[in-house]
């Protein structure tokens, strides 16, 4: 799979995103500032395959570092930027893209969706694949957001979807409703774990057949074995 740089000064965050990155098969490097970011792509651009940048990193935020990379990329050596950033102003998002940047995320943000949009971007740079997972007469195509059972396309809300691709990331392993939570419907959501059992029942309701590869772990939260 692919190298990704994350760059953010909070290593709650940088933990989190590079948990969700390594489940998809990637290798993670990580900096803790804008200065030791630039290091490492200086050094290591031939082995990177993305950067994640924060835009409010000390020393140098993670504008200048995108400013930086620009400025002394050569002809066909293009690295995809993802802008990572809780300021969700206009203007901001402008300077990012003009800059170029190449996606622009703000937090919170849901680490399923994330991943998914790094994927997308993998794919769009041509330096991955986004794949299709074939499980029993389930089909989850990914690139186009697309659920088919027995070959029927399924109509899935975009929470549904999230819940089902992060089930699909985690498949055999045991998930607790907190983890759930954090995982789609973001890190700092505080609504009620009922929330979780009532997506999970409609997104089973809707999956037919399949729908029973999602077993309920008593006491704890849900599986999804197929």
């Amino acid at each position: 799979m692919s190298t990704i740089l994350i760059a953010d000064d909070e290593a709650r965050i940088r933990r989190l995103v590079s948990d969700f990155l390594k489940r998809d098969g990637h290798t993670i490097m990580e900096a803790g500032d804008g200065r030791e970011a630039l290091n490492l792509l200086e050094n290591r651009r031939a082995g990177i395959d993305l950067a994640i940048l924060d835009v409010m990193m000390p020393g140098m935020d993670g504008f200048s570092v995108l400013h930086e990379l620009r400025r002394q990329e050569e002809e066909n050596t293009h690295l995809p930027v993802m802008m990572l950033t809780a300021r969700a102003e206009d203007a901001d998002q402008v300077r990012g893209l003009e800059d170029g940047a190449d996606d622009y995320v703000t937090k919170p943000f849901s680490p399923v969706v994330l991943a998914a949009r790094v994927r997308a971007l993998l794919k769009r740079e041509g330096r991955g694949a986004a794949p299709v997972a074939e499980l029993g007469a389930l089909s989850i195509n990914e690139l186009r957001r697309e659920v088919r059972v027995n070959g029927a396309a399924v109509e899935l809300t975009p929470k549904e979807y999230e819940l089902l691709i992060y089930f699909k990331n985690n498949r055999a392993i045991a998930l607790s409703r907190e983890s759930i939570l954090n995982a789609v419907w973001g890190y700092d959501y505080f609504g009620d774990l009922r929330t979780v059992d009532t997506h999970v029942k409609k997104l089973r309701a809707k999956l037919g057949d399949c729908g029973a590869m999602i077993e309920t772990v008593r006491g704890y939260g849900y599986r999804l074995e197929a």
